[in-house]
């Protein structure tokens, strides 16, 4: 059996005024025996900013700002800033971040030589209403899950709203000389492959990508515990069997949704091509910091770090805290690669 060991909670709210409600959801960037993190602040008025701890090792926290690393400062971001995930691509890092402006979600990066220095780039998920992707929808061979998503949007969010796009996360290295994005058109996970990311912002490539979605799909919800929708989680570790990820999937209950971590294998050379993939998840609310927060019920995976012959995952719990898990590496990959995947 393969086992994950649970470290608990080694972040929590503080009295600071931008962080005094919860901290969650960290970007993770390794340096050696250094662990960053720059994890989602929220506070009593329901803003989200980012702040900064350092660790010493997997779990000492040595270091940890008073102030936020980020606010939100364009009009775009004016509700929050959200959800970072770190990627250092040759010598620069990339955070991408979820930007709410009260009605939009939408995926938008920083990027700079220090993780201290980071400027923003803009907005690189579809600016496209989902009345307008709809149409598009119906080029491609998708379920119905795509159309009940643009309804639940129009309705809870605005008739016009954009379409809702939640957990970007790049791959470390270009593919084939394209960056790689993982996102999330509702309900499953995306890839998409670009030269540089002005071409994200050009209209002609979202519509080209939206009608074609369905061969964009990295993965799709297969088990009760991704019945609702899947997301991406942290970034993708390469490793010499395939691109290893980390997800989360999400159970719908009556009384709430369960957010659980998944664990899958990529194709090297074609991400969209899944190896392996556990039929099961990788680790589960369990313990009360996971199963009592801001929102119950949540374990969301987006960082990660190797100490050893560890891998140690860090992730929000019930939205209210940074917590951490770990599990052996290479048990990891021999679990996965016993469920390998027919495409």
């Amino acid at each position: 059996m393969l086992r994950v060991t649970k470290h608990g909670a080694i972040l929590r709210p503080s009295k600071l005024k931008f962080e005094n409600k919860s901290v969650f959801n960290p970007g993770v960037y390794q340096d050696g025996d250094r662990v960053h993190i720059i994890y989602r602040a929220l506070n009593k008025e329901f803003m989200s900013c980012f702040g900064y701890a350092e660790l010493s090792g997997p779990l000492d926290v040595v270091k940890r700002w008073k102030k936020p690393i980020y606010t939100p400062k364009l009009k775009y971001e004016s509700k929050g800033i959200e959800d970072p995930r770190i990627t250092k691509i040759g010598d620069t890092f990339f955070v991408v971040y979820v930007a709410h402006d009260g009605r939009h979600a939408l995926i938008a990066y920083m990027h700079g030589k220090s993780l201290f220095k980071l400027r923003r780039g803009g907005i690189i998920s579809s600016l496209m209403k989902y009345s307008d992707a709809v149409k598009l929808f119906e080029d491609a061979r998708l379920k119905d899950d795509y159309y009940f998503f643009a309804s639940f949007y129009e309705k809870f969010a605005h008739k016009n709203v954009k379409v809702w796009e939640k957990d970007g996360l790049l791959f470390p290295e270009k593919i084939r000389g394209k960056y790689a994005l993982l996102h999330r058109v509702l309900p499953d996970i995306q890839l998409a492959r670009f030269k540089n990311f002005k071409e994200l912002k050009t209209d002609n490539y979202w519509k080209k990508h939206i009608k074609n979605i369905d061969k964009h799909v990295v993965l799709e919800g297969r088990h009760g515990w991704e019945a609702r929708h899947i997301g991406g989680g942290a970034p993708p570790i390469k490793t010499q069997k395939g691109w290893l990820i980390i997800y989360h999937g999400v159970e719908p209950r009556n009384k709430g949704r369960i957010y659980v971590a998944g664990a899958a294998l990529l194709d090297l050379k074609n991400p969209t091509r899944v190896v392996a993939r556990l039929p099961k998840p990788l680790f589960v609310p369990e313990h009360y910091n996971e199963r009592n927060g801001h929102v119950h019920n949540v374990v969301f995976p987006t960082g990660t770090a190797e100490f050893n012959d560890r891998l140690y995952i860090y992730y929000g719990s019930a939205d209210s805290r940074v917590s951490v898990a770990s599990v052996n590496k290479e048990k990891l990959i021999r679990e996965l690669l016993k469920n390998k995947v027919k495409n």
